[in-house]
C-alpha cells in the first residue's frame, strides 16, 4: 500500500514538472511572436490621379510572418482582406496579394473616391498606415458668351469665357490673334469643383473685323494639351474709298486705268463713276468694267474730276481723281548744255569789258582839291595860323594841286 502511494506521488511530481516546462515554452513563444510583430510596419504612399483615371494603392510590409493585410476606403469599408474581395464594386480589383504586399486598383476614379485610405496589418496590436488619394477635376471645354454676329462699328461688347468642373481652379487666358491680352477673372466654388469666368470689354472698330478671340484653359490635369474655344468677330462698318491710277503722268495718247478700291462691310458693290458731277462722256473710248475706269487713248477732252462712289446699308463714301492731260510736245525737254555754256561765256566777257572801260576812265579823269593847310601855309608860322589865313583869303591864296588816279 505504501509503495503504491509512493509511486502515485512520483507520477504527479513528474507531470507537474512537464506541465511547468510546457507553460514556460508557450509563454516564451508568445513573447517572441509579440516582439516580432512589433517590428512589422505597413508602408504606403499618397497618390494623385486625374478624374476618370486609374489609382493603384500599394501596402508593403518587410519581414512579414504571414500576418494578413487589409485595405479599407475613407468610409472604413473593407475593400480587400488579403486576396479576398470584401466590397462589391466592379471598379476595384486585386493587383497583387503576398505576405509582404497588398496592391489594389480603382478604375474610372471619380471625385467621390477622394479621401484617406487605410492599410491594416493584423498583428497584436493591429498596425495601420494611411494614404491620401487626391482626385483632379478636369475642366470642361470653355464657352464664349456675349458675342452676336454681326457687330456694328462703335458698339461696346463684353465677351465672357466660362469653364466648370476643375479641381483645383483652372487658369483662363485670352488671346487676340495669338497675342495674349488680359481679362477680368472670377472663381466660384461648386461642391468639390470650381467654375471660372473671365471677361473682356471691347469697343469695336473696323480693324476688329476678322479678328479671332481665343479663350484658353490651362490646368494641372491637362498635361499634354489645353482646352480652348475661338470666336471670330464680324464687324459691319460704313465704306471708305481710294482711287489707284496706273501711270504717274498723263499725256495725250497714253493708256490710263483708274481703279476704285472701296473698303466696307458688307462690301459696297457696285461702285458708281461720274465726271464733274455728271455722267461719263464718250463711253466708246472710256470703258467702265466693275470697279475699273479705263481710257484707251487720252486726249484733252478727258480733263476733269472723276469721282468713285461706294454705298452699303451703313453709309456712302467717295474719292476723287483730277485728270489733267498734257501735250507731250509742250513738255520741257532736257537742258541744252551748249546754250547754257554760251550764255555763261557772254556774261563773263561783258563783265571783263566793263572792268577795262571803267579802269581807263578813272585813269584819264584826274580830280583836284585844295586842303586848308595848303591855302595859308606860305605866310603862316604854324598849321593853325595857316588854316585861319586860308579861310579869309580864298581868292588870293595860291592853289596847291594834288593829283590822284
Amino acid at each position: 500500500m505504501m509503495m503504491k502511494q509512493h509511486m502515485l506521488f512520483t507520477l504527479y511530481s513528474i507531470c507537474g514538472i512537464v506541465l511547468k516546462d510546457i507553460l514556460a515554452i508557450s509563454v516564451a513563444a508568445t513573447k517572441n511572436k509579440v516582439r516580432g510583430a512589433q517590428g512589422q510596419v505597413p508602408i504606403v504612399q499618397n497618390m494623385t490621379v486625374t478624374e476618370g483615371g486609374i489609382a493603384n494603392l500599394t501596402c508593403r510590409v518587410e519581414h512579414n510572418d504571414n500576418t494578413s493585410l487589409q485595405w479599407s476606403n475613407p468610409a472604413q469599408q473593407t475593400l480587400f482582406f488579403g486576396d479576398k474581395k470584401a466590397l462589391r464594386d466592379n471598379r476595384i480589383e486585386l493587383v497583387r496579394a503576398t505576405s509582404q504586399e497588398l496592391t489594389i486598383s480603382i478604375s474610372e476614379v471619380t471625385l467621390a473616391d477622394e479621401g484617406m485610405y487605410t492599410c491594416s496589418l493584423f498583428t497584436m496590436p493591429v498596425k495601420t498606415a494611411k494614404a491620401f488619394l487626391t482626385v483632379l477635376g478636369v475642366p470642361k471645354k470653355p464657352e464664349i458668351n456675349g458675342l452676336t454676329k454681326p457687330v456694328l462699328e462703335g458698339d461696346q461688347i463684353t465677351l465672357t469665357c466660362v469653364t466648370s468642373g476643375s479641381k483645383p481652379a483652372a487658369d483662363v487666358r485670352w488671346f487676340k490673334n495669338e497675342k495674349e491680352i488680359k481679362g477680368a477673372k472670377e472663381v466660384n466654388a461648386s461642391g468639390k469643383t470650381f467654375t471660372v469666368k473671365s471677361s473682356l470689354q471691347l469697343l469695336v472698330n473696323r480693324h476688329d473685323d476678322g479678328v479671332a478671340y481665343t479663350c484658353r484653359v490651362d490646368h494641372v490635369s491637362l498635361t499634354a494639351t489645353h482646352e480652348e474655344t475661338t470666336q471670330v468677330l464680324e464687324v459691319h462698318y460704313a465704306p471708305y474709298v481710294e482711287i489707284k491710277h496706273s501711270i504717274p503722268a498723263t499725256l495725250e495718247g497714253q493708256y490710263l486705268k483708274l481703279e476704285c478700291v472701296p473698303h466696307g462691310n458688307p462690301s459696297p458693290d457696285p461702285v458708281l463713276w461720274t465726271k464733274d458731277g455728271g455722267e461719263l462722256p464718250d463711253l466708246d473710248r472710256v470703258i467702265v468694267e466693275g470697279r475699273e475706269l479705263t481710257f484707251m487713248s487720252l486726249n484733252k477732252t478727258d480733263n476733269g474730276t472723276y469721282r468713285c462712289e461706294a454705298t452699303n446699308h451703313l453709309g456712302t463714301s467717295h474719292a476723287e481723281y483730277k485728270l489733267v492731260v498734257k501735250d507731250p510736245n509742250a513738255l520741257p525737254g532736257p537742258p541744252d548744255h551748249a546754250l547754257i555754256g554760251g550764255i555763261v561765256a557772254v556774261v563773263v566777257f561783258a563783265t571783263l569789258c566793263l572792268i577795262i572801260v571803267l579802269g581807263r576812265y578813272l585813269a584819264r579823269h584826274k580830280g583836284t582839291y585844295l586842303t586848308n593847310e595848303a591855302k595859308g601855309a606860305d605866310d603862316a608860322p604854324d598849321a593853325d595860323t595857316a588854316i585861319i589865313n586860308a579861310d579869309g583869303n580864298h581868292a588870293h591864296a595860291e592853289e596847291k594841286k594834288e593829283y590822284f588816279i
